[in-house]
């Protein structure tokens, strides 16, 4: 009987209906088009964070993350690549990197940046560099020569494929060398501060250079997706000497980024909620005009026997069914939304200075997760029936004196 009432009495004024409904509608959406929007920006700074040379875990010299110089190298990489062939898992890959500060130079220009010397075929499955190169071609395991640059780097630089640039940058002696390299390819990356900081060359180029022996800066880890981080992390420092590595996970690594994650839910319910606070007002207002214009039906109900707790039940079962009519078109304007800027995005290329500090790409995807939809949907619809509280209460006060007055 209550559902049956309720949903007549709603569609006896179709205009006050459809103004809460549109609040509510405006409200859904807004929340769904939105979460999916900063879930996508959280997603992207991840991706992002995690592909320049990151990874999920990376092993390091103990003071190499004070003092990030080749003297703070690894000295013998082969067990620890050992010890990582036996334990991790099937499907997750690491790879050794040599990192070190240089100053690049042509005929013309010169600017700072880092030098690093990598496998070639190890990277390109950890790391965006294997998938980044859109001009000329990758590096060549045995190239001791070749060099890949930025394409922001190359238009600063104002240069082209095959011609050379001048790498200078101190040895484990701490001498001064220099030596040309040849530009094989250009890589373009999603943020442009990334094309104008990364020059890459091969291990075996970067060891003739500092004069290196086998040693390393750092090895990078990527484990499979859903796998434990923390135990890949506890069986590696049990096996390594603390006295001589260290091991990171990215969160240590990229602690901004890290702290983001980890209030991004909380950041998103506050949101919820002030999103709330200015609909849950126009709930409100038009609740309460609908019971003041039915002062005489629910006196009338009243002086028939009908208890206060029932007209109370019967107001919020009106509240009910338009909170779930606005839930459910709002989440199709929000499906649908998501649906086509999910192929285009949000190109953010006017705010790219902007972006690229929070280490976000040039263009935002939304990504629409179920949890967060089964949020939005439970804000609106639980705190919709306590805000519609207010007005059943005032309902339910109303005497067969008061209806007669009135």
């Amino acid at each position: 009987m209550y559902f049956e009432l309720a949903w007549r009495n709603i569609w006896r004024s179709p205009r006050r209906t459809m103004t809460i409904i549109t609040a509510i509608v405006i409200g859904v959406w807004s929340m769904v088009f939105m979460g999916a929007f900063s879930r996508g920006m959280l997603i992207n700074m991840l991706e992002n964070g995690k592909s320049v040379l990151i990874g999920d875990i990376q092993i390091h010299h103990k003071n190499y993350r004070a003092d990030p110089s080749i003297n703070q190298s690894i000295p013998h990489p082969e067990k620890i690549n050992s010890l990582l062939k036996n334990n991790l898992s099937e499907g997750a890959i690491f790879t050794g990197r040599i990192k070190v500060n240089a100053y690049v130079s042509n005929a013309r220009h010169s600017t700072g940046a880092i030098l690093v010397g990598i496998d070639p075929e190890k990277e390109k499955k950890i790391s965006f560099i294997g998938k980044s190169v859109v001009r000329g071609k990758y590096l060549e395991p045995d190239d001791k020569r070749g060099i890949l640059v930025g394409k922001a780097l190359l238009d600063k630089f104002d240069t082209i494929i095959g011609k050379k640039l001048i790498l200078v940058t101190r040895n484990r002696q701490g001498k001064v060398v220099s030596k040309a390299f040849k530009i094989r390819g250009v890589f373009k990356a999603q943020m442009e501060s990334t094309e104008k900081s990364y020059l890459f060359i091969t291990m075996q180029g970067a060891k003739n250079l500092l004069g290196m022996d086998n040693s390393i800066s750092e090895i990078s880890i990527v484990i499979l997706k859903g796998e434990n981080i923390d135990g890949v992390i506890n069986m590696l420092k049990k096996n390594l000497d603390d006295k001589v590595y260290s091991v990171d996970s990215w969160e240590n690594l990229l602690p901004m980024l890290e702290a983001y994650v980890r209030i991004f839910d909380e950041v998103m319910y506050i949101w919820y909620v002030v999103v709330f606070i200015a609909m849950g007002f126009g709930i409100v207002n038009t609740s309460l005009m609908a019971v003041f214009e039915r002062v005489r039906e629910f006196g009338l109900l009243r002086a028939l026997g009908v208890k206060p707790w029932q007209t109370i039940s019967s107001v919020l079962t009106e509240s009910m069914f338009t909170l779930i009519v606005g839930i459910a078109a709002g989440n199709f304007l929000g499906y649908v939304s998501v649906f086509i800027m999910k192929s285009s995005g949000l190109n953010l290329a006017i705010f790219s200075k902007g972006a690229e500090f929070f280490g976000m790409s040039r263009i935002i995807y939304p990504v629409l997760k179920l949890s967060d939809v089964i949020s939005v949907n439970s804000v609106i619809f639980f705190l919709g029936l306590v805000v519609s509280l207010y007005p059943a209460i005032r309902a339910a006060q109303i005497t067969p004196v008061e209806a007669m007055r009135d």
